[in-house]
């Protein structure tokens, strides 16, 4: 594709993904790609990588270029703003065999005006120069302070690629190796033993060592998650929101393949789509059990497994490097109704866990209310349950990378995303 037709594709994609709001911008991308074939990975990673930039920073375009911007109008402002010259967007914009149609004369006026001008401004609110909702700002004020502006920045960068090596196919070298003979550089990540880290958008699941099952894609912090689960081998281990079995599969390495992972979930089709990752790792102490309204399966097990990880639907506020549209449909409404849900599944889930036992409770927020708030909820719920330091949880050889009783990870200063874990021991 000419440098022209990869913007017009790029214009092309962005308008798809605001024609379905609802819908997760990798999604929609996934669908863009797979009708149009003809687009080989180079283009398809430029292209990807244009609309992105755009999503990243929506609010300051919009700010910009004031209400309802068209998709063609963001992407030539996010051109400008980033370097480009007006008449170097102007001649992409040239109308010419594959690319966009040429600028229209208020377009044009519209980008002069931005010529000389960088994407960032003293005059924007605060909101909108860290691109986020205005009704979530107190709420990160609350939970960041003076260092908001920092843990921002970070969730602007674009995320590498995580890697977890699977323990039951390979150490992290052989992996390693592996991945250099397709012509990956994959350095080991600072925390999780596991890990891998790729810098930028790779397309690895096409190569011998993802479809082998030597790696799956994993952040650092989805893994350090499991690190605190602590479930060792011989051991009865319930994943009670398990979806497609990312974290799953990583218990059952920590696991050696002994013992028993039930993944649980409200989703058939996350549970189908866990089958083949679950072949392809070579896990072979998994089953699986669909949750289903009136269900008496954990009532018959109660008190029974040694762990139970809640991995709790949030509202993925801590994803935003990766899912930059995400912070754009995120509502106060929506964390509202997601509060009750967290608090419903623990209670639910917490019966399964046996004198001694522990829960864990995770999630890929930054709030404190989906976070700390919901723990010391639960505890005064149920008394028969008390805290489990991080420093006692931990599992690894490596002290843990935070301080304080739970484990709490942020871009800016761990390099992941934001996750965080709280580990809960039944002691009655």
């Amino acid at each position: 594709m000419t440098p022209a037709a990869r913007i017009a594709a790029a214009i092309e994609l962005l308008a798809a993904i605001e024609d379905a709001p609802a819908r997760p911008a990798d999604g929609v991308a996934n669908d863009f790609f797979r009708d149009r074939r003809f687009i080989g990975s180079g283009d398809r990673r430029s292209v990807s990588d244009r609309v992105w930039r755009v999503l990243r920073s929506r609010r300051r375009l919009g700010w910009w270029l004031a209400k309802d911007p068209t998709p063609r109008l963001l992407v030539a402002a996010s051109l400008l703003l980033e370097g480009w010259t007006l008449s170097g967007v102007a001649q992409a914009f040239s109308g010419g065999r594959f690319g966009p149609a040429g600028l229209e004369r208020l377009e044009h006026t519209v980008l002069a005006r931005l010529e000389t001008h960088t994407l960032d401004h003293p005059g924007m609110p605060t909101p909108v120069r860290l691109e986020v909702p205005d009704w979530l700002l107190p709420l990160l004020e609350s939970r960041f302070g003076q260092a908001l502006g920092v843990e921002m920045i970070a969730m602007e960068q674009p995320a590498p690629l995580d890697l977890r090596v699977n323990a039951l196919k390979a150490t992290r070298e052989e992996a390693r190796t592996a991945l250099a003979a397709e012509g990956w550089d994959a350095t080991p990540t600072a925390f999780s033993p596991w890990g891998l880290r790729i810098e930028g958008r790779r397309p690895v699941t096409s190569g011998p060592a993802f479809q082998t099952g030597l790696v799956e894609i994993q952040d650092e912090g989805s893994q350090l998650v499991a690190a605190v689960v602590g479930a060792g081998p011989g051991m009865r281990v319930a994943d009670w929101c398990a979806g497609a079995g990312g974290k799953t599969l990583a218990l059952a390495a920590t696991m050696q393949n002994r013992g028993q992972i039930v993944a649980c979930d409200v989703s058939p089709g996350r549970l189908d789509g866990a089958v083949r990752r679950l072949r392809r790792a070579g896990a072979h102490n998994v089953e699986r059990h669909l949750l289903t309204a009136g269900d008496k399966w954990a009532k018959r097990r109660a008190g029974t497994f040694d762990r139970v990880l809640v991995d709790a639907p949030c509202t993925g506020t801590g994803t935003w490097r990766r899912n930059p549209d995400a912070r754009l449909r995120l509502t106060e409404r929506d964390l509202a109704e997601l509060l009750p849900k967290q608090a419903a599944i623990l209670d639910a889930a917490q019966g399964l866990v046996r004198i001694g036992g522990r829960l864990v409770y995770a999630t890929c927020s930054l709030l404190e209310a989906e976070n700390e708030a919901q723990v010391t909820s639960f505890l005064a719920r149920h008394p028969g349950f008390a805290m489990v330091p991080l420093g006692r949880a931990w599992t690894l050889d490596t002290p843990p990378p935070c301080e304080g009783a739970f484990l709490s990870l942020t871009p800016a200063r761990h390099g992941t995303d934001g996750f965080f874990a709280a580990v809960l021991e039944r002691v009655a």
